[in-house]
């Protein structure tokens, strides 16, 4: 029998096509803010840069650099055993990360705009083998198309948190319609899967969390023995992957730490180098001496804060600083990944706002691997005590290593899921869905 499509549903398709023209007004204003690549517009309406290749064919869809980075071991394992692997992302920052860090098999496009023809046209040119999104990317035209496609669709590393999961019970009909476009959820943990069942998601698996497997973040050994070196003995303090807000608050914090160590360097690396302008701009206004990374001046007694406003190096500067401060966590985006910080051996503080990974940050908080912060005015004494007790840091550093080890494994189990899924891949799964008058 074929299953119609929620009222709402049909609601929001159609209110997507009607305003897909104003998609180019869109993607020239992001275009100035360089959130866009204008050369890679046709990408964003569903139109391939590139021919599809021979052979099985994954796509996975990460939204932007944390879900990539935490897809990227997994990318590596399935191009190991021969399949070719699409990612898209709706970030700039992602796609440049995808530039330098995708092996060999695997090409990276741009998501097209969630609105039925960009969507329809995207996957009638790649028709993937194995369809992917990671975490919480729940676009209703893409599900919507999956479930008329004979392609097995899947929710990877799956997290559903409480709040989404009230909003999506307000409207029974059509989440039950959008979650049972996935043939497989395969979710961080057991409190995630027991709510994707609740809406009425039919096969669930809890591999774990993906970004447990997460490789140790490369540093340049001679980039990293220079720095060290130009900084001396200096305390070091990291402010990593910021965002607007969170800047002024670093930097009211560097201000009354500086009291107490003189002589304190501030590594300030926000999550997005585009604002790498304004924040040199903040630091002026301040007095402050600054350098950035990508000038490739040298850190001097007199530089106050050292800029890293490049790509692909967060495993060079957690390992120049032995305190981090990991932004995301006072300004409502949801916190980032800590486990990267962990491995390269930085003790950790974070803000509250951390909704993302929640569990993972309850457990590093509780265990002792991190310090929560709960108010941005808190946040220079809670670096100040690190940075005065290495016994402290060493501790601190010890049991995040030994919590990331203890979450290790889901990338096998993720593999093993992925594989029954390819295997039972069958034809003629569902049939186009015919539109309902009500939800």
């Amino acid at each position: 029998m074929v299953e119609k499509r929620p009222f709402l549903l049909s609601l929001y398709r159609a209110a997507a096509q009607g305003v897909s023209p104003l998609f180019h007004a869109l993607f020239a204003l992001r275009s100035r803010s360089s959130k866009e690549i204008p050369a890679r517009k046709a990408e964003r309406f569903g139109r391939a840069g590139r021919t599809r290749p021979q052979g099985t064919l994954i796509w996975i869809h990460a939204a932007s650099v944390g879900e990539t980075m935490s897809v990227l071991p997994l990318i590596g394992a399935l191009t190991g055993e021969g399949h070719k692997v699409l990612l898209t992302t709706v970030t700039v920052t992602a796609s440049e990360l995808a530039d330098k860090r995708l092996p060999e098999g695997a090409f990276h496009q741009f998501v097209p705009y969630d609105a039925p023809a960009p969507i329809r046209r995207f996957v009638d040119h790649w028709s993937p083998d194995l369809a992917m999104v990671v975490e919480s990317e729940i676009w209703p035209c893409l599900f919507d198309e999956m479930k008329g496609r004979d392609i097995p669709f899947v929710l990877l590393n799956g997290r559903l948190s409480d709040g989404s999961q009230r909003n999506w019970s307000r409207i029974p009909a059509t989440s039950r319609y959008i979650f049972g476009c996935l043939d497989a959820v395969l979710a961080q943990s057991r409190t995630d899967a027991d709510r994707f069942t609740s809406m009425g998601c039919a096969s669930v698996d809890v591999p774990g969390n993906l970004k447990f497997d997460a490789a140790e973040p490369a540093a340049d050994a001679n980039a990293l023995a220079l720095l060290k070196s130009q900084t001396g003995g200096r305390p070091v303090w990291l402010a990593a992957l910021t965002h607007p807000g969170e800047d002024e608050i670093v930097l009211d914090a560097f201000d009354r730490l500086r009291r107490d160590f003189p002589d304190l360097l501030l590594v300030l690396v926000p999550r997005h180098p585009a604002r790498a302008s304004a924040i040199s701009g903040e630091a002026g206004e301040r007095g402050l001496a600054l350098v950035s990374r990508s000038s490739a001046e040298p850190v001097l007694a007199e530089t106050d804060v050292f800029l890293g406003d490049t790509l692909g190096e967060m495993g060079l500067f957690y390992r120049l600083a032995p305190v981090t401060f990991l932004g995301g966590s006072f300004v409502d985006v949801g916190g980032h990944n800590p486990v990267e910080a962990a491995l390269a051996g930085s003790a950790l503080i974070t803000g509250p706002r951390v909704a993302n990974a929640r569990g993972v940050y309850k457990d590093f908080w509780n265990r002792g691997a991190a310090v929560r912060v709960s108010e941005p005015a808190d946040l220079a004494a809670s670096v100040g005590a690190l940075l005065s007790d290495p016994d402290k840091v060493s501790q601190q550093v010890g049991t995040a290593r030994s919590l990331v080890e203890e979450g290790r494994g889901a990338l096998e189990k993720t593999l093993e899921v992925l594989k029954r899924v390819l295997e039972g891949a069958r034809s003629g799964r569902r049939s186009e869905p015919e539109d309902e008058k009500s939800t």
